[in-house]
């Protein structure tokens, strides 16, 4: 591994991107859980949702592995941006056509928005925890002494 910043994210951040990510999350699913929709569409918003999650952690996991130097097949990569676009048009069509109102529409895009940035964020504070707290350990390379645990 080639870390290229080492630097430990500031509790405060830590706390703000997982309040964010959490008010997204809970803010659009009690937005669904409220709505006066067919369930299939709530499992269609909550499905797009998720999705959404997961593909904007792997562009994250993707592009921070590139700068790190660790290996990212172009395959992996294009898929990861793939879906998390995909996740973006998905909702975009599925709002544009829902017959609800344009506040009630706004509301599931910002919270969609703020969700997948948040996630992206609590993401790199994982990474860069892990970074720094690898860093911060005395590497050895000596064999343990009979009897001595190193667990």
């Amino acid at each position: 591994m080639n870390p290229t910043n080492t630097l430990r994210p500031s509790a405060a951040f830590i706390g703000a991107s997982w309040v964010a990510l959490l008010a997204g999350i809970i803010a659009y699913n009690v937005g669904l859980w409220n709505a006066q929709m067919e369930l299939n569409e709530k499992g269609y918003y909550f499905t797009v949702l998720m999705f959404g999650l997961f593909s904007a952690i792997s562009v994250q996991k993707a592009v921070r592995d590139q700068l790190e130097g660790i290996p990212v097949t172009n395959l992996y990569y294009g898929i990861a941006w793939f879906t998390t676009l995909l996740t973006i048009v998905l909702l975009t069509v599925g709002l544009w056509n829902a017959d609800i109102e344009r506040s009630e529409k706004g509301f599931y895009a910002i919270s969609f928005v703020l969700s997948m940035f948040s996630a992206i964020a609590v993401q790199k504070n994982t990474r860069d925890l892990k970074a720094a707290t690898d860093s911060e350990q005395p590497t050895s390379h000596a064999k343990p002494e009979p009897g001595e645990n190193r667990f």
